[in-house]
């Protein structure tokens, strides 16, 4: 971690480490902006990005406890506006799409683990991602527009037959307010961040905390690090509330409010008494939903690649056979990180949960830390029965 940082790879960092439900290292390296040189902070604010995706998947597993979905359930029994969606097949000789109806209706349980047939338009250049670029569709007023604009759009491919990184996790997060009756922040406060104790996590950053918020990078034509704090695919304003939030990718938060989230996971869905989820619903989340005919390398989101022993869950990827997936991870573990490069994991066979925070936006030149950071611990792990 110093390293890249003395490299200038890496403004800041803030990582936790823990085991058997105690914090063993909690550090910061580097600074929150460069050009002031601000020392970065523990109570440091970052853009989740991706790392939304497990938070909205556990509302939606608690909305699941409820007994307000099943996994088998049609995605359009709660979103009439997908009933007929098409799929699509390729061009004809003049260029237009070919559409053919799906083998089957795109289910729960696929909407979950990025089998469905949706994508992003950002990873692809296929006719479907120019025109969910062109839809524009996380730049929506609402998520009803989102929906809306969504529905007009062919699946990828059919449903079951592929697994692409996608927005399916932005329609979670219209799931939840449909299904809840509050708004997806609203519903992730009072069902997660309060119970748990996440002080700063959000949707925005208040005025009263964004001196805390880190400044983003992203890669300059020589390598360097050029402050960009729009970001993304999709500029927002972390100023105020989203109109439309991002189940996928809205979330911002400390890296201390994000462990205490990871390790309710990791104890099987509870966190100093509080209990958010069943141990058993935390196994159902993070166990491998992705066939095994799709497991063969070819489908992948940066260096994630769903191959034998690494699949993916409900809204996080699975390590459900390490040596077979080539990682020194304990069996069982799930993770995910975001696009600012901030990652996690959670490792229930050895107890070990990590937390790492970065802010800058990932691409090829990006260092990889996450998993030099499994290396190095899981290299000091001498004698895992203790």
């Amino acid at each position: 971690m110093q390293q890249t940082v003395d490299q200038k790879q890496i403004a800041g960092i803030v990582t936790i480490l823990a085991r058997h439900g105690k914090v063993v290292d909690y550090r910061t390296y580097g600074v929150s902006d460069m050009a002031s040189g601000a020392p970065i902070k523990k109570d440091a604010i970052f853009r989740d990005y991706s790392m939304t995706k497990p938070v909205t998947g556990v509302a939606m597993m608690i909305l699941y406890e409820q007994g307000k979905w099943l996994p088998s359930d049609p995605i359009a029994k709660y979103i009439p506006e997908f009933a007929h969606l098409k799929v699509y097949k390729g061009t004809d000789a003049d260029g237009k799409m070919i559409l053919v109806d799906p083998e089957h209706a795109p289910t729960m349980r696929q909407l979950m683990s990025h089998t469905a047939g949706f994508t992003y338009g950002f990873f692809g250049d296929t006719p479907v991602d120019k025109m969910y670029r062109d839809a524009n569709l996380l730049a929506s007023s609402n998520l009803q527009e989102f929906i809306d604009k969504l529905a007009k759009i062919p699946l990828l491919y059919q449903p079951g037959k592929g697994w692409t990184y996608s927005m399916s996790m932005d329609v979670e997060g219209y799931i939840v307010e449909k299904l809840s009756g509050q708004s997806l922040p609203d519903f992730i406060r009072d069902h997660i961040y309060q119970p748990l104790g996440m002080r700063d996590a959000g949707f925005f950053v208040p005025a009263d905390k964004r001196n805390r918020f880190v400044t983003l990078y992203r890669t300059g034509p020589n390598g360097e690090l050029l402050a960009d704090n729009n970001g993304g695919n999709v500029p927002r304003d972390y100023n105020i509330a989203p109109t439309m939030p991002s189940g996928g990718g809205g979330m911002v938060s400390t890296a201390e409010d994000y462990y205490r989230f990871a390790q309710m996971m990791g104890n099987g869905g509870e966190l100093n008494g509080v209990r958010i989820l069943s141990p058993s619903t935390v196994k159902l989340m993070t166990s491998n939903h992705v066939p095994t005919e799709l497991l063969t390398g070819q489908f992948s989101i940066g260096a994630q690649v769903m191959r034998p022993g690494f699949g993916y869950g409900y809204n996080c990827a699975v390590i459900f056979d390490p040596p077979e997936a080539n990682l020194p991870d304990g069996k069982g573990e799930f993770f995910w990180d975001g696009a600012a490069g901030t990652w996690f994991w959670v490792d229930p066979t050895n107890d070990v949960v990590f937390i790492g925070m970065i802010q800058r936006m990932l691409g090829p030149a990006s260092p990889p830390l996450e998993y030099e950071s499994r290396s190095v611990i899981y290299g000091a792990l001498v004698d895992p029965a203790k």
